[in-house]
Order: C-alpha cells, then structure tokens, then sequence
C-alpha cells in the first residue's frame, strides 16, 4: 500500500466520521464493493475508490455501535444485568465509575446482552465513609440492579462531547446501580486487567511519598489516582503526553528485551544456527513491547509503537527496506481497519501525528545527540501545536522548557525505575519496592519544579474556538517554518496561523448585545457580552463531590467563546441549580463584582435591587426585582435582569413563580416587555402565567432543563402558552447550548446541536427515527455526562 494510498485510507474514514449522516447499511455495502471492483481494476483512481472504502468501512462501523444503542422501550425501567467489569474502576468521593460488559439481563433490556456499557455506583444519601463499592475490582463479575439509558450529554461551545466519546468507545447504554445492597459478587477478580490493579495496590502500599500515583502511571499506565491539580499542572507545562504510557516508553521496554536476548544469544552463539540474531532481536522487541502494552492497558500510543516495530520486523524478515513513514503508515491503516473509530480520539492524532512530524521533518543522515533532541523537540512542538490547540483549546508557554527536562528524567531514569520494580516484583513479591521507592524520589523534584513553572501565569494560553479552516491552514504554516533554511515565504505563512491564534469571537459591537444560554442539564447559567463587557448569570448546577456545571461546563464554554474577566457575576439565587458552580468559576476567573439577592447565604458585594442599573458599551442593564427590604425567599427573590439594547430587549427571570411575576405587572408593565425572555423556573407550571405571557410580548422564548428531568421540565401547557402567543420556543435540552445576537441585522440565534451537526447527535436521531424524551426518575446528582 502506498503512501497515497494510506492517507486516502485515512481521509475517507475522516471525511465520514466528521459528517452530519449516515448512509443506510445496504447502500453503504453496495459501494463499499463497488468500491473494491473499482480499485482493483482502475489502477489509475485507485486512491479515489480507497478513498471510498475507508469512508464506508468507517461509515459501517458507526452504523452498528450507534444501531446497538439502548432503545428509548428500555429507557428509564429498573433491570438487572450481570457480566464482567473491564476497565480499573474510578473511584471518586462519592461514586465509583467503570465499564461493564453484559451477558445476562433479565426484565425489559435483553438487548443489552452482549453489550458494554458505562455505569456509576453512588454511596448512600448521607454516608459518611465509601459503601461497598469499593469492592469493585477489575476482571470482576457482577450481577447488578441497574437503571440506564442511551449515551447522551450536554452540547455547549468548546466542551466535552460525550456522545462522540461513548461512541469511540462503543458503549451501548449509561446508567447507575440501583439497590446497591443487594449487588451480589459472582466471580473473583482475574486476568491482566486483576493483575494490574493488584500491582498499582502494591505500589501504593509501597510508596508512601506523593510520587505514588505517578510510579503507578507510568509503570502501569493508572491514572486513577492523579488529581485535577495534577492535569492542571500537566497541561500548563505541556507534559501530559508523558505522563501515561508513550510509545517513547515503550520502545525503551521494547529496547530492553532486545538486549537482553542479544546476550543471550551472544552467550551460545550454537543458537544463531537456527534463528539468526537480527531476526531475534526484532522479534524479541515485538514480544516486550507487546508485553509492555499489555501491562499498560493496550493505550493507543502503545498499540501504534508495538504495530509499528511488527511492520518493521515482518519487513526485514523478507528482507525488504521499509521507511519510517512507510512503517508508520502501515501500522496506522491496520489499526484503522480493526478500529476505524479511533479517529474520534485525541490520543490518535497526537500519537501518528507526532512520529509523522518527526519522521518527515528531521534529517536521515547522522547528528549530535544533543543537536537531535533539540531539533527533535523543536518539530514535534511547532507540529503538534496546532493540534493541541484544536484538540484541547489550549497551548502551554512553558512546554519547549518543560519537555527538554521531563523527556530525557523521566524516560531515562524514573520510567526505567518503575518498570525493574514491576519486573522484580512479578519476580518475587516485595522485591520492587526499593525501586518504586528510587522512582518515586528520582520524580518529585522535578515534579516540584514542573509545579513552579505551570503556576507562572503566562504558562497556559486558553484560546478561543476556531472555525473549521483554521486547523488546516495551521498545519501547512508549520509545515513550511519547518523546511529547511532558504526555503521563501515563511514570514507570510505566518499570517496562516491567524485563523487559529486569533479567531473572530463574533462580539457584538456597540449598541449591540449578546445572550448564550448554556446548555448546564437541570439547571441555569447565561452569559451576556457587550463590545467590551461581560457579564455571567448564574454557573449552573454542582453537587458535592459529584457533577459540578461550573468546572465541565461553564469555564470550557467561556474558554472557548474567548472569555479573559468577568465583569459582574449574578447569582439569581442561592439554589444549588443555579448557584452550584459559582466556586469553580470563581477560582478560574477574575470578578470584578458579585451580585446577588439581599438576604442570599452566598457572598454578595452588591444586592440586586428593582431599579438598580448600569450601562455598558450602548446597553442599558437594569434589575426589576426584588424591591428593597425584600425578604430572601429563594425561588422568588431572584434576580430578574433587563438587558435594553438599540435593537431589541432580553429579560432574565430566574425561578420567579407566578405571585412575582403579577406583581411585575402591577409595577411596571411595561417593562416587561422583551424581545427574548428566558423562561422563569425552566418552564415551571408555577410560572409563566398567561397574563405575564400576553405582557412580554416575546419573540424568543428560551427554555433551560435537563434531558428527562424529573420535575418535566418544561410543561408542555407552558410552551404551549408561550406559542399561542406568537413565540417561538427553544429547550437547551433539545438544542444544545442557544446563542442569541440582539444585532442590527435583527434578532439572530444559533442552536449548538444543528450548528454543529455530527452523525452520532443523540437529539437529531432520536428526531428522525420520530421520538421524544421523555422525564424518568433520574437521579438528581447524576445528570448528562
């Protein structure tokens, strides 16, 4: 296969799995032959007909994950499933979470049989120490009492789709155990995967410095124990790539195996009569790397180093010269064909793409080591920023520092540490620990320093959300600043890394205004931006030690539309749904002010009172209740905020319930007039009463709830009510997060769901197979992942 051929191969899986729609199977398998006959007879477009296969092959495989998906029948109704646990549970303050593999179901859900699927064990209401979920183990088989449903999450600009992940992973459902106690424990843990959590147990009773939990990463690829601060610090210097198992690492183990059949081969050189040594050596790196992605957890960089080395070892022994490229190339197609779904992976671009920057922009011939490191690392950080960037938002200034000290301490001294301890320890038991423990002091000081550069503030550039060019014409920038010297145009392909380091953030000018409605679950947060101002109302939902909207949703939401400071932070109310993720968005951004109702329990600089206001770039923002002396009564003292621009008016209601919203009327009808209202109380039964209703007279009406909430939010009597009057109504629920413009060119809005539409869209194909959710019994801390 060549390279053409290859990345033809590639472009056509990408080319499907980024689009919007799927093929039907029987159309998808007519031209995937079709497409075989072609190549094989049509030399000439070979490329285009590999082009097609790789598409519908990709296409294909989609098709069945996304077809084995719970069906909406099963949705909701408690069953009882038993099977096998396949990963190493994650075990959080309050839940442990971890993939199951189904055999037996009984009840409604036998299509689950046969099926992985996500679930998440919670500790009872109330309990003051871990329950019995801390018994899961690896390899484990259970029988549960379960609750789930179809993988489904949230939508928001710039943050985590869960649904492309539950499809790289290929999860049928999602769910919770239900009636933990009468979970009941079939067979005990065993296997590889039994093997590595005892062994990541036994690090952590041997080690009791902090460097435990990165011993057990990087000899064992467990992250389990590494902290949010951790990846924050990770992040800011650029080092997450090293911090699981890279295929630098094992190359080394494949190295090390390499070796030590070479001196056993040089030992009784009677051997080389029957095999000979270069054929040993590259078969004995195959079979420690293997080895190595095994005890790692068969990651995807691990994989693509042990596919590489077999490519390269099958080459030599037919005695046929193979480039690194080529070697690379093969070994991506053959892991493309097996899981043509990790495309939808950050982990498979970082890994291909960062041996293929290397291998085609570093010279062949020989160089100082110390010459080739520096280039080495030079390439790989000019390469793979732009997909840094794409993929995750970020870049670290620090990084180029960071790495030309982690790679050679980490790869050379405190890896090949850990990995003699693990080897001793499978050995005899208790004779690792000495090395776990030289690990472990040969990384905290470097941890220690690491630690000082991600606290500097310019360590860690958050940038706004590019359009779909800017990745692109990134890439071919840094491709001509890596040609060689005397190449013209670099400072001009300079000017193609503006679309990506700079991209339009679509402000409104002056006189203008801007509404997002973030898309939070049961719950509420809103961002309004001015020219040159912004304001937040409410963070959405948190629960303790659980989902906390602030941290997954709303910082990633306000990174990615380009958010630097907060010039007002509104809590409507104290109410957890509302207030829940105040905490983690003030430790990430700057306020210059707080406001909130008198009397709230939360920090409140300046009380939001009924004629309090400002103005902002041309907008004028004033409050229309509570009234002063107001007593604080949660729901209906929130804080009901009029944004008046010159071409149209916005009102934020918080929960206020019907008694409020007449008495609204009966101070000032007027002013509740508005061109978009955000609907008060997520669409309650107790608000959006018919004379308030009639008095607005809104254009928009926008609806902020949970995917099948249990209160059935919003009722359908209120969306109703708000359509009879001549409003068109919009759910976060349904639509992803709502970005509205109150422009000159009129009132504009964009749906994130059909804005960015992708083939596995849990709404749009629910849509278009004709249902609708629906409200079930959901737990209250357990919303979309």
């Amino acid at each position: 296969m060549t390279r053409s051929l290859m990345l033809a191969w590639l472009a056509g899986i990408c080319l499907c799995l980024w689009g919007a729609w799927l093929p039907s199977g029987p159309v998808l398998w007519t031209t995937l032959i079709a497409a075989a006959l072609l190549a094989w007879r049509w030399p000439q477009g070979r490329w285009i007909a590999v082009l097609l296969m790789g598409g519908c092959w990709a296409a294909l495989h989609a098709e069945h994950v996304l077809s084995r998906q719970l069906t909406p029948a099963a949705e909701g109704s408690e069953i009882v499933v038993q099977g096998r646990v396949a990963n190493l549970p994650a075990h959080e303050a309050r839940r442990s979470v971890f993939l199951f593999d189904v055999d037996e179901t009984t009840g409604s859900a036998a299509e689950l049989r046969g099926k992985r699927i996500r679930l998440s064990w919670y500790d009872a209401y109330g309990s003051t120490a871990p329950g019995p979920r801390r018994q899961l183990l690896a390899n484990q088989r259970w029988r549960f009492s379960i609750k789930a449903r179809a993988p489904r999450g949230l939508s928001n600009p710039g943050s985590w789709d869960s649904e492309r992940h539950a499809l790289a992973q290929q999860l049928a459902a999602t769910g919770y155990v239900r009636q933990p106690d009468r979970a009941v424990l079939l067979q005990p843990a065993s296997g590889l995967q039994a093997w590595r959590e005892t062994m990541s147990d036994r690090i952590a009773r041997s080690v009791s410095v902090d460097g435990s939990r990165f011993v057990r990463a990087l000899a064992l690829g467990d992250t389990r124990a590494l902290t949010d601060r951790d990846w924050e610090i990770l992040r800011a210097a650029g080092l997450t790539h090293l911090i699981a198992i890279s295929g630098f690492h094992v190359g080394l183990v494949a190295a090390a195996f390499a070796l030590l059949v070479g001196l056993v081969w040089r030992a009784f050189p009677s051997l080389m009569r029957y095999l000979p040594l270069p054929q040993v050596l590259g078969w004995a790196a195959v079979v420690g790397a293997s080895v190595y992605a095994g005890v790692a957890g068969f990651g995807l960089p691990a994989l693509r180093t042990v596919a590489m080395l077999l490519v390269v070892v099958i080459a030599r022994s037919w005695r046929r010269p193979l480039a690194v490229m080529d070697a690379l190339g093969l070994a991506m197609s053959v892991i493309l064909l097996l899981a043509p779904l990790s495309v939808l992976t950050a982990g498979f671009w970082l890994s291909f793409a960062g041996v293929a920057w290397l291998a085609w922009c570093l010279p062949d011939g020989p160089q100082h080591w110390l010459r080739g490191f520096l280039s080495a690392q030079a390439v790989a950080t000019v390469g793979l920023l732009p997909l840094t960037i794409a993929l995750f938002g970020q870049a670290s200034a620090v990084g180029i520092g960071a790495n030309l000290l982690a790679i050679p301490w980490w790869s050379l001294v405190v890896v090949p540490l850990s990995l003699l301890g693990t080897a001793l320890e499978v050995i005899h038991g208790g004779s690792g620990e000495w090395a776990w423990r030289a690990a472990a002091a040969c990384f905290q000081p470097s941890w220690d320093l690491f630690a000082w550069m991600a606290r500097s503030p310019a360590a860690l550039w958050w940038l706004p959300q590019a359009g779909r060019w800017a990745l692109p014409l990134a890439l071919l920038a840094a491709f001509w600043w890596t040609l060689p010297r005397g190449v013209p145009g670099k400072a001009l392909a300079s000017l193609l890394w503006l679309p990506l380091l700079w991209p339009d953030r679509e402000l409104p000018r002056a006189g203008e205004a801007e509404l997002v409605v973030l898309d939070v679950g049961q719950g509420l947060s809103v961002l309004v931006r001015t020219a040159g101002h912004t304001l937040l109302y409410d963070a959405g939902p948190a629960v303790r030690d659980g989902f906390d909207a602030g941290e997954r949703v709303v910082v990633p939401t306000l990174h990615a539309l380009g958010v630097r400071r907060l010039d007002k932070l509104i809590h409507s109310h104290a109410d957890a749904d509302h207030a829940g993720g105040l905490v983690a968005v003030s430790a990430v951004y700057p306020v210059a002010a707080t406001l909130g109702p008198l009397g709230s329990p939360l920090p409140v600089q300046t009380p939001c009172q009924a004629g309090v206001g400002w103005r902002w770039d041309g907008v004028e923002f004033r409050f229309l209740h509570p009234p002063p002396h107001f007593p604080y009564l949660r729901n209906e003292s929130s804080c009901v905020l009029r944004i008046k621009t010159a071409h149209g008016v916005a009102l934020l209601t918080g929960d206020i319930g019907e008694v409020i919203e007449r008495d609204l009327l009966r101070r000032g009808p007027e002013d509740v007039r508005a061109d978009v209202v955000v609907a008060a109380h997520h669409g309650s039964a107790s608000s959006s009463q018919p004379a308030f209703v009639r008095a607005t007279q809104a254009r928009l009406v926008l609806v902020s709830s949970g995917h099948g909430n249990r209160f059935g939010h919003p009722q359908a009597a209120v969306v109703q009510r708000w359509q009879r009057a001549g409003a068109e109504v919009l759910d976060t629920s349904s639509a992803g997060a709502l970005r509205v413009w109150l422009s000159a060119q009129g009132l504009q809005l964009r749906e994130n769901r059909a804005h960015r539409r992708r083939l596995w869209d849990a709404v749009r194909r629910r849509q278009a197979a004709g249902l609708s959710y629906r409200p079930d019994n959901t737990r209250p801390d357990a919303p979309e992942d």
